[in-house]
């Protein structure tokens, strides 16, 4: 198990967009309820600079946004975001 939901095998998607369908997933769609890079890690198996390099696509798109808290930098999905989830299962 990659950490990533199931998706229909004849629906090809770029994996920043699987990514964005487990941070939805686990959760993380609001401020309060965000998570670090290593707090991801941890959830998909994946390592930082990669997780890094989808949260920085994911948010250019206006799909993740950052928060401080706690003097850490955590994410989650925004209301486009989800939008964009959702549509993904549709």
């Amino acid at each position: 198990m990659n950490g990533y939901p199931s998706v229909s095998p004849s629906v090809r998607m770029p994996e920043e967009f699987r990514f964005l369908c487990m941070l939805h997933n686990v959760g993380a769609t609001d401020p309060e309820r965000s998570l670090s890079v290593q707090e991801i890690a941890r959830w998909t198996d994946k390592e930082v600079p990669m997780i890094r390099d989808y949260l920085q696509k994911l948010q250019e798109l206006g799909y993740v946004q950052p928060i401080i808290s706690n003097e850490t930098e955590k994410y989650h999905v925004s209301i486009m975001g989800i939008r964009k989830v959702l549509t993904l299962y549709s």
